[in-house]
């Protein structure tokens, strides 16, 4: 990671204008500003939103009214202590979304596609490709209902995943449809369900006086105040501040944030990939409900022999994706085992996990689950059942068969041996004749 580091703060030396999205085509930031004005009231409107202004000068004194302005909006983001901390309804607030429309996406395609379209993959150069592929939207507005201003909201964030999910940060519903169902499913999606499409919000607000984020109810606290272990040094009361190091800071406070992002997006997006498994496996039991109710009646199990072998496949499926093919069951994935510890990025995912219930859910589904293998184990019962009693039956035929067939044979010759022309009847009066002679 040191090396990300190194490459992405020598990149934002030499370039420090340089936009995170800039290698979008300028047809396609006018189509996402249109569009996302037009679709103001249309779109889902996301909940209490606000922007944050922007600095205009690299000056120390403009830098200080900054923090100072961001530190006296974001003074009361949380209030309360310990168990009663919650965000203050009046903050506005925007929409982490995850989406889940795939079993898995081959990330390498979904770069291709996306870089086709415009968008530049992995902007802070993060090198966690292909464990997750990051791309940023263009700037938009929403027209404010109660004022009628257009407030700009900023880029939005993409983050797709190999598991099939795709969560977005600031980005309208609109046009997080358009990226997963008309962008990525065609080509990148492997076994895609749009039909199944699964989704999951959250509500994030950014504040610029804490370091370390944090999750209050369904409320992520982004911290984007820059960490004092990155540039020590640093005193905000100095006359002037190096715009060199300024540069420095501003981009790996950039870095920073897009990694908090993506622990934050792992973690919706395996509790949304979770839940595809649970509606799968609720759909499983309404068509396995009245078998219970049939043996406790006393019932035979009228199932054929191809529903039986499809309702085994289906339970099968779903437990692989669970415990086999997929990084729901892991305590951490792969992807923040290379991460700076100092950032928490593991904490983050943690801590998404705990207030999403993603370890009670991932118990239950296999309770249940193994109560669904012990309907398939009563149904697998029947199918073997059924095919020995066919057993039997077919060898009882066939020595019915047998038998008949040696009564006929035996009471032909017997009736062929009463007549006086037959040829045992010529034979018996030769052997006479021959033993009379003798």
């Amino acid at each position: 990671m040191d090396r990300l580091w190194d490459g992405a703060l020598q990149q934002a030396v030499l370039d420090p204008t340089r936009s995170s999205f800039s290698t979008c085509t300028r047809r396609q930031q006018d189509d996402g500003n249109k569009r996302a004005s037009h679709d103001g009231d249309k779109s889902k409107t996301p909940k209490r939103k606000a922007a944050r202004s922007q600095a205009s000068s690299n000056s120390l004194p403009s830098l200080v009214r900054r923090v100072a302005v961001e530190a006296q909006r974001s003074r009361k983001v949380i209030k309360g202590s310990g168990r009663r901390a919650h965000v203050d309804p009046e903050i506005q607030t925007r929409d982490v979304t995850a989406y889940c429309a795939a079993e898995t996406y081959n990330l390498h395609v979904a770069k291709h596609v996306l870089q086709r379209e415009g968008y530049e993959a992995d902007p802070f150069r993060t090198e966690l490709f292909p464990q997750v592929l990051h791309v940023q939207t263009p700037n938009f507005v929403v027209r404010d209902e109660v004022t009628g201003e257009d407030r700009p909201q900023g880029a939005g964030d993409v983050f797709v995943f190999p598991s099939g999910s795709v969560v977005t940060w600031n980005v309208t519903e609109k046009l997080a449809h358009h990226l997963v169902e008309r962008i990525l499913a065609p080509k990148a999606a492997e076994e895609g369900h749009l039909d199944r499409l699964e989704v999951e919000d959250l509500a994030y607000v950014e504040d610029p006086t804490r370091e370390v984020s944090k999750i209050i109810g369904d409320t992520i606290i982004l911290g984007t105040k820059a960490s004092s272990e990155h540039f020590p040094h640093y005193n905000a009361s100095q006359s002037e501040l190096d715009g060199h190091e300024e540069a420095q800071q501003q981009r790996r406070t950039e870095i920073d944030n897009i990694l908090a992002k993506i622990a934050f997006s792992s973690a919706l997006a395996r509790s949304t990939k979770l839940a595809v498994l649970e509606n799968m496996l609720s759909s499983y039991f309404q068509t396995t409900r009245s078998i219970p109710l049939t043996l406790s009646q006393g019932s035979k199990l009228r199932f054929s022999r191809e529903f039986i072998l499809r309702k085994t496949g289906e339970l099968l499926h779903i437990r692989a994706q669970l415990n086999l093919y997929s990084e729901l069951t892991d305590s951490l994935p792969d992807l923040f085992w290379d991460s700076p510890h100092e950032l928490g990025l593991e904490n983050y995912y943690e801590q998404v996990g705990r207030a999403l219930d993603v370890g009670v859910r991932i118990k239950t589904l296999n309770e249940r689950m193994n109560y669904a293998s012990e309907i398939a184990a009563v149904l697998r019962e029947r199918l073997s059942e059924k095919h020995s009693n066919m057993l039997e039956i077919w060898i009882i035929v066939l020595i019915v068969m047998e038998v008949l067939l040696e009564g006929y044979r035996f009471s032909h010759e017997w009736v062929e041996g009463r007549k006086p022309n037959s040829t045992e009847a010529l034979q018996r009066e030769w052997l006479k004749r021959e033993l009379g002679d003798h």
